[in-house]
């Protein structure tokens, strides 16, 4: 059960959705903000997703990203464009990326949120 130590703001940025994360980092928490972002999508529906976590204490363990993406998995993320920004240091979330992926969710992780705005609106970042 999530801690209630985090806390999940969003706004809309046309037909996209940005999402900011502060707070405390464990699993629960990551589950608990990733099941908010997962209702608010279902209310507002938009094209692509920015989630710029900055979440604060030990990484995740791949275990438990792959856990997260299971969970996730059907809720409605898949067809949305997908941008994490990790602007701490990524650790394990290259993994997370991977399971997403294999899920049938489009995403990507990046440290730096303009790289992440290029790729959701433009489809290109800067190892183009």
């Amino acid at each position: 059960m999530a801690d209630a130590t985090y806390q999940l703001t969003f706004r809309r940025d046309g037909d996209g959705l940005r999402a900011e994360v502060t707070g405390t980092r464990n699993f629960d928490n990551t589950v608990a903000y990733w099941q908010g972002i997962v209702e608010r999508i279902k209310a507002q529906r938009p094209s692509w997703l920015l989630v710029c976590d900055e979440l604060r204490g030990h990484e995740l363990s791949v275990n438990e990203w792959h856990a997260l993406v299971d969970r996730m998995k059907g809720q409605g993320l898949e067809g949305l464009r997908i941008a994490h920004v990790k602007p701490g240091g990524f650790d394990h979330v290259e993994y997370c990326e991977i399971f997403a992926r294999e899920a049938g969710i489009q995403a990507r992780a990046f440290h730096d949120g303009r790289a992440a705005d290029r790729w959701l609106r433009y489809g290109v970042d800067d190892a183009a």
